[in-house]
C-alpha cells in the first residue's frame, strides 16, 4: 500500500507539472484580435461570434450556432449563448439574434438575443483580452420569473475531442467520460421549459421529467490540460460554473459548460475569462486529396494538396508504385501547380495523368504520404455495389431485413397510418392545413399504406418527394445500363428481405417496385399524392435503433385504453400519421416517377406497371392537358412567382416526356412542342430550370421523338453549359461547384452527384461539347478529392472511407455500408468540416435515400462511359 501511495503521489506531481507548464505557455501567447468577419483570431485558434444563428422555425439547434471555436484545425466549440436548459436538445427553444455589432477597432462583439416565448432579451459581449477574451452576459431587465434557475450562459464542447482527456475544476481532477455517465434528477413536469410547438423529445412518464446535473462544479475549469492542442480554461468572476454531459438526455448531446443567471439581477450577470490555448508554431498537416477508389488509366488524374497558409510549400510531389515484394518504385516526380488560396488554405495540384500502367500507387509530399490507390480499368466496376446490395435494402420499410447473422430491423409500421389532424405543425416541416383533403377523419386509420417505401434517411419517415427522385434515378440506371446485379432476396408475401441471397430477379427492379408500391398506395387511398408519413411524437421521431420498435404494429383503436391490446388493435396512439395535403405539383411529381416506373416494371410486374401508367396518365389529363389558365395558380404559394412558373412548366415537360417514352403516343410529343418555348425560356444562365433532379436529363431523352429544332436548342444549352463548366474549373482547386455544402446546397454530395449526372448525359448526347471529365470529376470529389480530408464520403467504398455516419445505427458510432453522406459543410466564414469522429451532425453525415440512389446511377454510368469509350 505504501508503494502504491508513492506511485500515485509521483503520478500526480508529474500530471500537475504538465498542467502548470501548459498554463504557463498559454499565459505567454499573443493577443486575441477580432476581425471584420466577426472572428477573434490568434495562431491556431479562431473564435467565431454568431457567424451562424440558430435556425428558429426550422431545425433549431443544429450545433453550428452562436459562439464557436476552431482550435488547431478542429471545431471544438459551439452554442455559446444564453439558453433555457442545462443541455439543450435540437428541438429546444432557441434565441433569435436581433442585433450583431462587430467592432474590430475596440476588439469587441456585442450580440443581442431574444426569446419571444418569454419576451426575454439578453446581450452577450465578447471582448478580446490578452490571449483570451471576456464573455459577459448583460441584462437590462431581471430574468422573467419562469426562467429563474433555468436560464444560463452555455457553451458546448464536442465530446469526441475530449475522449481520453482530462479536466481540472478548481481542486478537482477528472477524466472526461467516453459514454454518458452524468447524474440525472427527476423534476416536476410543470417546471420543464416547453420545446418547439410543445412537442416532447422524451416520452412522458408520470408528472416528472429528467434533468441533467453537473458532474463537476467550481469557479475555474481547465479542459484537456494534458493536450495543449485542445486545452481551454474558463474562469468565472460572477458565480459557479458546471460541467454537464448532454449525452445523458440526448444521444447527440455535447459537453456543456454553464453558469446559471442569478435571479433579480441586471447589468453584468455572468462574466467568464475564456482562454483557449495556442501551440506556438503549430501548422496543420497537409492533406493529399485523391480518389480513394483510384483511377481509370485513360482519365485525368490530379491530386490536390491542401496546406496551411503558414506552411512553406514544397515544389514537387512524388508518385510511387508498389511492387509485388512491397518495395516502392519511383514513377514520377512532378512540379506542383499553384492553385491559389481557397477559403483559409493554400492549394497545389499534382497532375499524374500520364501514368497509365495498372498498379497500386501512392503520392509522397515531403514526409506525408497518401493512402494507396489503384490505377486500372476496373476501378469503378463495383463501387456502387455496397449501396445497392446493403444500404438500400436496409432502408426498406414494411419489411424484415436480415444480412447473414445480423438482423438490421424487424418488420416496421404494419399499423400505418392514421389521418393527421388539421391545423397541425410538427417536426421536420410536416404540416396540415384547415382540411385533410380526404374522406378520413383526424386520427382515423387509413388502410393500405403499410406497403413499400424506404426510410428517408437516418429517421424513419416516408418522404414522397424523395421517393419520386429515387425512382427516377433507379429507372434511368435500369434503362441506360440494364443493371442485372442480384444480391438480395425480396419475399413480398413474407415481407422478408435477405441481403447477399440472390433470388433470380435484378435488385434494381425490386427496388423500383418497392418504391412504386408506396406511391401507388397513396393514389389508391386518396386519389392523389401526399406529403408523407411520419412518426407523430418527437420522442418517436428521434429514436435510434430498430425501426420495428417504433410502433407496436397494431392499428390504433380509440375504444381501448393506452397500452391495452385485443390481439388485433391497440389503444396506444403510436401509429404514424399521413400528412395528406394535396397539390398539383405533388401529384405531377409522383406521376413523373410512376410513368417511369411503369416502363421499367413491364414484363416483371405487369399489373403494377399498368397501374403506374394509368395513374400518371390520369394526372397528365387532369393537371396538364386540360389545365385551365388559373387552375394551379395557388400551388406552391410560398415560393416566388418566377420559381412557380418555372416549376410548373418544367413538371409539365417532365411528365409529358416520361409518358411519351412509355407510350410513344404522338399527342405527347405534340404537347411538348406546344410548351417548348416556355420550357426553353427557363433554360440557361440566370434562369432556374426548377423541375426536379432530372430536368436536363429528361429533356435529352425526348430527342429521338422531336424535330431537329428541339435537339438544336439543347445543343445550344450544352454549349452554354460548357462555358459554365470551364469557368467553374478555375474558381476553386477542385474544378467543381462549391458553396455552403451540406444537404442539398451547392458543394454538398447530393448536389454534386446531380451536377455530375447532368454532365455525363450531356456528354453522351454532345460528346464534342461536354467532356466526360466533368462527370468523373464530381464523382472523384465524392470519393476523396475534396477539401479538409481525403476520405471517401461513401461508407465501405475506397481505401479510406466514412466509418461513422448519421444512420439509424449512429448511436453505435458506425455506419451502414454504401451510404453516401452530405459531405463537407462550410463553417462560416471559411472552414470546411466533415466530422468523422462524431456521427450526430446531420448536415454533414446523414445518409438519405435519394442521394444514394443518385450515387448508384452516377457510379455505374461513369464506369459505362469509360469502358465504352476507352475499351475494357
Amino acid at each position: 500500500m505504501k508503494k502504491s501511495n508513492q506511485y500515485v503521489g509521483k503520478a500526480l506531481f508529474v500530471f500537475l507539472l504538465v498542467v502548470f507548464q501548459a498554463l504557463a505557455v498559454s499565459a505567454q501567447q499573443s493577443a486575441f484580435k477580432l476581425n471584420e468577419l466577426g472572428v477573434f483570431k490568434k495562431h491556431g485558434v479562431d473564435l467565431m461570434i454568431y457567424n451562424d444563428s440558430y435556425n428558429a422555425g426550422g431545425f433549431f439547434d443544429e450545433k453550428v450556432n452562436g459562439i464557436e471555436m476552431i482550435q488547431h484545425g478542429v471545431r471544438t466549440v459551439t452554442g455559446g449563448a444564453v439558453r433555457l436548459s442545462p443541455t439543450p436538445e435540437q428541438w429546444d427553444l432557441v434565441p433569435v439574434v436581433t442585433s450583431r455589432v462587430i467592432d474590430a477597432k475596440s476588439n469587441t462583439a456585442l450580440i443581442t438575443l431574444f426569446y419571444k416565448e418569454f419576451n426575454f432579451t439578453s446581450k452577450i459581449k465578447v471582448e478580446g483580452k490578452d490571449n483570451g477574451c471576456l464573455i459577459t452576459v448583460i441584462l437590462d431587465q431581471p430574468l422573467p420569473k419562469k426562467l429563474e434557475g433555468k436560464a444560463s450562459m452555455n457553451i458546448e464542447f464536442l465530446p469526441a475531442v475530449y475522449f481520453k482527456k482530462t479536466y481540472l475544476m478548481d481542486n478537482q481532477v477528472g477524466i472526461f467520460p467516453q459514454v454518458a455517465a452524468g447524474q440525472m434528477i427527476a423534476e416536476p413536469f410543470s417546471e420543464k421549459i416547453p420545446q418547439f410547438n410543445n412537442l416532447l423529445t422524451s416520452e412522458r412518464f408520470g408528472n416528472t421529467y429528467a434533468k441533467p446535473t453537473p458532474f463537476a462544479q467550481g469557479k475555474k475549469l481547465v479542459l484537456s490540460p494534458d493536450d495543449p492542442k485542445s486545452l481551454v480554461s474558463i474562469a468565472s468572476s460572477t458565480g459557479e460554473i458546471g460541467l454537464v454531459d448532454g449525452r445523458n438526455l440526448a444521444s447527440n448531446g455535447w459537453l456543456v459548460v454553464r453558469e446559471v443567471i442569478p435571479a433579480g439581477k441586471t447589468g453584468n450577470v455572468v462574466q467568464w475569462s475564456f482562454t483557449p490555448n495556442s501551440v506556438d508554431g503549430w501548422i496543420k498537416e497537409p492533406v493529399i486529396s485523391h480518389s480513394q477508389v483510384g483511377y481509370h488509366p485513360d482519365q485525368q488524374k490530379v491530386a490536390v494538396i491542401e496546406i496551411d497558409p503558414n506552411d512553406k510549400a514544397l515544389p514537387t510531389a512524388i508518385l510511387y508504385r508498389m511492387d509485388e515484394d512491397g518495395k516502392q518504385v519511383k514513377v514520377l516526380e512532378g512540379n506542383l501547380a499553384n492553385a491559389g488560396k481557397f477559403m483559409r488554405y493554400n492549394y497545389f495540384k499534382f497532375d499524374f495523368s500520364s501514368v497509365k500502367q495498372p498498379g497500386i500507387y501512392k503520392i509522397q509530399y515531403g514526409t506525408y504520404a497518401s493512402e494507396p490507390f489503384p490505377v486500372g480499368k476496373n476501378v469503378y466496376d463495383n463501387i456502387w455495389h455496397p449501396t445497392l446490395d446493403t444500404w438500400l435494402p436496409v432502408q426498406m420499410d414494411h419489411m424484415f431485413v436480415k444480412e447473414a447473422y445480423r438482423v438490421w430491423h424487424g418488420n416496421p409500421h404494419q399499423d400505418d397510418a392514421l389521418q393527421a389532424p388539421t391545423d397541425t405543425l410538427i417536426h421536420d416541416g410536416y404540416r396540415m392545413g384547415h382540411t385533410t383533403g380526404t374522406k378520413y377523419k383526424p386520427y382515423e386509420h387509413i388502410p393500405g399504406l403499410n406497403i413499400g417505401g424506404w426510410f428517408d434517411a437516418g429517421d424513419f419517415d416516408i418522404q414522397t418527394g424523395s421517393h419520386n427522385t429515387v425512382i427516377g434515378y433507379l429507372v434511368s440506371a435500369w434503362e441506360d445500363l440494364k443493371i442485372m446485379r442480384d444480391e438480395t432476396m425480396v419475399d413480398k408475401d413474407r415481407k422478408y428481405v435477405a441481403i447477399h441471397h440472390p433470388d433470380g430477379v435484378p435488385d434494381i427492379l425490386q427496388q423500383i417496385e418497392h418504391g412504386s408500391l408506396a406511391l401507388v398506395a397513396q393514389f389508391r387511398a386518396f386519389g392523389h399524392a401526399i406529403r408523407g408519413i411520419v412518426q407523430p411524437h418527437l420522442w418517436q421521431y428521434n429514436m435510434i435503433g430498430d425501426a420495428g420498435n417504433l410502433t407496436d404494429g397494431l392499428i390504433y383503436n380509440p375504444n381501448l385504453k393506452p397500452f391495452q391490446k385485443d390481439g388485433f388493435t391497440s389503444g396506444t396512439m403510436d401509429d404514424r400519421w399521413a400528412f395528406t395535403t394535396s397539390s398539383p405539383s405533388g401529384d405531377i411529381g409522383s406521376a413523373i416517377a410512376l410513368a417511369a416506373a411503369g416502363r421499367a416494371l413491364k414484363s416483371y410486374n405487369d399489373s403494377l406497371s399498368a397501374e403506374c401508367l394509368a395513374i400518371a396518365t390520369k394526372v397528365w389529363n387532369e393537371n396538364v392537358a386540360k389545365k385551365t389558365e388559373n387552375q394551379n395558380s395557388g400551388d406552391m404559394a410560398d415560393f416566388p412567382v418566377d420559381f412557380r412558373r418555372s416549376m410548373s412548366v418544367g413538371q409539365e415537360a417532365n411528365l409529358t416526356i416520361e409518358l411519351l417514352l412509355a407510350t410513344k403516343d404522338k399527342k405527347y410529343s405534340d404537347y411538348l412542342t406546344k410548351i417548348w418555348p416556355a420550357v426553353k425560356n427557363n433554360l440557361g444562365a440566370g434562369r432556374r430550370m426548377s423541375f426536379g433532379a432530372g430536368s436536363m436529363r429528361t429533356l435529352l431523352k425526348a430527342i429521338p421523338y422531336m424535330k431537329d429544332d428541339y435537339k438544336n436548342d439543347l445543343r445550344l444549352q450544352a454549349i452554354n453549359t460548357s462555358k459554365q463548366l470551364d469557368s467553374i474549373s478555375t474558381t476553386n482547386p477542385y474544378g467543381v461547384p462549391l458553396g455552403q455544402g451540406g444537404f442539398y446546397s451547392q458543394g454538398g454530395n447530393f448536389a454534386m452527384v446531380d451536377w455530375s449526372l447532368n454532365n455525363a448525359k450531356l456528354h453522351q448526347y454532345f460528346p464534342d461539347i461536354i467532356s466526360k471529365e466533368y462527370a468523373i470529376r464530381g464523382l472523384n470529389y465524392v470519393l476523396g478529392c475534396h477539401p479538409a480530408s481525403s476520405i471517401s464520403f461513401v461508407s465501405g467504398v475506397g481505401v479510406n472511407s466514412k466509418r461513422v455516419t448519421y444512420g439509424n445505427n449512429r448511436a453505435d458510432f458506425t455506419s451502414i455500408p454504401g451510404g453516401m453522406v452530405p459531405g463537407n459543410y462550410l463553417i462560416k466564414p471559411d472552414f470546411y468540416e466533415n466530422q468523422e469522429n462524431w456521427p450526430f451532425i446531420w448536415y454533414e453525415n446523414e445518409v438519405v435515400v435519394d442521394g444514394c440512389a443518385g450515387y448508384i446511377y452516377l457510379s455505374a454510368l461513369v464506369n459505362d462511359i469509360l469502358q465504352k469509350e476507352t475499351g475494357k
